[in-house]
């Protein structure tokens, strides 16, 4: 179940960073996706390689998620202005938010100041209920809370598979104290019989 709410929660976050080219998000959101995918996979096939490796992958996913919520507050020498680090400085996009945020107002600047790109608009954005950033700090702490769940529950199975594998005894298997079959007590022996012919 946290492995379907967690898909849902990607796909959601992965279409808003879309509509904000932002591509550093997008490409660690497709990869989050696939790795979630071969979870469900491992999970449903009893594969604890797959699991373990959902397992590693979310300790990067809740990295990468610190990492965003330290960005969009502006921990250290990080600073939200300088969006460019999660576009890989191929456009000077913002989160999709920023304009379009609860209750934010967009207006046009004109005229534009002389530094900004002629394919760019202008704006301010004022009136919002809620800041961007918060936004997407809420964002990235959903994500952190559900791969802790997901890193405990990845962790469970791993070892409820382990445990199933470790405890399996097959008829007369390495078990000195596994099953003992019934002893023949006959007194009857055995002779070789020729044929004669």
């Amino acid at each position: 179940m946290i492995l379907y709410i967690m898909k849902v929660s990607v796909l959601e976050r992965q279409i808003f960073d879309f509509l904000g080219y932002q591509w550093a998000p997008i490409l660690a959101n497709f990869i989050h996706i696939i790795v979630v995918i071969l979870g469900l996979f491992g999970t449903i096939q009893y594969r604890p390689r797959y699991i373990t490796g959902y397992a590693v992958w979310l300790i990067l996913w809740i990295s990468w998620n610190v990492f965003v919520i330290c960005f969009y507050l502006e921990a250290g020498d990080l600073s939200k202005e300088t969006d460019l680090i999660l576009t890989f400085n191929i456009s000077m996009h913002r989160s999709w938010w920023m304009e379009n945020g609860p209750g934010c107002t967009v207006t046009s600047v004109t005229p534009a100041p002389d530094w900004a790109p002629e394919d760019h608009r202008y704006i301010t954005v004022s009136g919002c209920f809620l800041e961007y950033q918060y936004i997407e700090v809420a964002h990235s702490s959903l994500q952190i809370f559900l791969a802790l769940a997901g890193f405990i529950y990845a962790c469970y199975v791993v070892k409820c598979i382990t445990e199933e594998e470790d405890s399996f005894d097959f008829i007369g298997g390495f078990d000195s104290y596994g099953y003992q079959g019934p002893q023949k007590t006959s007194h009857l022996q055995l002779q070789p019989m020729y044929m004669s012919k």
